[in-house]
């Protein structure tokens, strides 16, 4: 084992001692990761999981189903060899020339509009959505589903922020359909890569 697997497996430790709760082992590996991912201990009682998410989204990476992303940095740091091993791939539009031209002439956010786009050309293909920075993305993710446009197997909501990124969560935690959310202001990218990983060292037995 090298250094740097030395220091991390050590860190899960001195995590681990240090949470208050008591947590089901299969939402662990996440929670661990999570904490790890932002050096911060408040995550263990804000995250929300649906009872089905981890069976569910290990189930997407397996089936080897995309995971669309709603930033760049989300998709950047996945684990690719992990993601490679099960033939997963990322999908990101939020940069594409025509998702900034139709954001413009509708009047609507970048990331809401990739999320149209993302599932109108691959819909059938995503098993994963994560979302960590754009509340719009969330919602239109949530949006499609309830209106049977989409049905992946599991919605990663944790927009960071101030504006709609709460209420957002808040939202998803009550969907009857597979999700894993936080509540209140906190999240961000590296909360959303943390879940990825953590559901693709899962799925790979590590």
């Amino acid at each position: 084992m090298n250094k740097g697997m030395l220091i991390e497996n050590e860190s899960f430790e001195i995590i681990r001692a240090g949470l208050k709760e008591d947590h089901p082992e299969h939402e662990m590996p996440i929670i661990l990761r999570v904490i790890h991912a932002t050096g911060d201990f408040e995550f263990e009682s804000i995250l929300r999981f649906h009872s089905e998410a981890v069976k569910s989204g290990l189930r997407a990476i397996t089936e080897g189903k995309r995971v669309l992303t709603d930033v760049k940095m989300i998709q950047t740091g996945i684990n690719r060899p992990l993601l490679q091993r099960f033939g997963c791939e990322t999908l990101c539009l939020i940069s594409d020339e025509d998702v900034i031209k139709t954001a413009r002439e509708e009047g609507k956010t970048r990331a809401e509009v990739a999320v149209e786009k993302a599932v109108e050309h691959a819909g059938g293909e995503i098993g994963i959505v994560a979302v960590g920075n754009a509340p719009t993305a969330l919602l239109k993710t949530m949006e499609l589903v309830d209106r049977s446009h989409f049905s992946p197997e599991l919605i990663i909501g944790v927009p960071v922020g101030f504006v709609s990124a709460s209420e957002s969560k808040e939202e998803l935690s009550r969907k009857p359909y597979p999700f894993i959310t936080c509540l209140g202001t906190k999240g961000g990218s590296s909360v959303a890569v943390a879940i990825v990983n953590a559901l693709l060292k899962m799925a790979s037995g590590i």
